[in-house]
């Protein structure tokens, strides 16, 4: 398992610090992404619900840590 983070993985270039909570990072071909921390976006909790185009998306962190989005 490698240590990569949105902020150091090689295919991603630091462009600017939005705020405290996310940053914009700029991509290779000059696309800007949005990176919001998994703290941020859960703040204590296990689980969120994410409402897009008309659905709702839960998204949940699991035991061992990782995130899963379900419909």
């Amino acid at each position: 398992m490698n240590s990569y983070t949105p902020f150091n993985h090689p295919s991603f270039r630091r462009s600017s610090v939005t705020d405290g909570r996310s940053k914009a990072v700029q991509q290779p071909f000059d696309r800007v992404v949005r990176v919001v921390t998994s703290e941020s976006l859960f703040r204590g909790t296990h689980e969120i619900g994410i409402e897009h185009e008309g659905s709702m998306y839960r998204l949940k962190i699991t035991r061992q840590g990782k995130l899963i989005l379900n419909k």
